[in-house]
């Protein structure tokens, strides 16, 4: 099974909740790894918030004192994370959040609140 269809399987209760268990952490874990950098955050918070669902990397490289490069790296780990997807249209690459994965990361992080 690949690492996306595994994300799109893995269920589990929040923290709060009860244990995680090692499967989910195992494909879980990498994903949190890639949003535990501050450009990777932002770049992901931009993509997951685009207006149209998707957002081209035109738009996302302006919006950082980085080289082209450096943020094509970023937005390849937040690719592997299994994140986000990406498609390719002509000089450009277009992304979109995969929101499967971002409600489970959100799950996993509910708290119930305090009494």
């Amino acid at each position: 099974m690949s690492n996306q269809a595994a994300q799109d399987e893995v269920c589990c209760p929040s923290l709060a909740e009860r244990r995680v268990p090692a499967e989910a952490a195992a494909v879980l874990a990498p994903a949190f790894k890639a949003l535990g950098e501050p450009v990777r955050l932002q770049l992901m918070s931009m993509i997951a918030s685009a207006d149209s669902g998707e957002i081209c990397v035109c738009d996302l490289t302006p919006a950082f004192d980085l080289t082209g490069p450096t943020i094509s790296h970023h937005l390849r780990t937040l690719r592997e994370a299994g994140l986000v997807d990406a498609e390719r249209r002509g000089t450009w690459v277009y992304y979109r959040a995969r929101p499967g994965i971002l409600r489970q990361l959100a799950v996993l992080l509910t708290v119930a609140p305090a009494r």
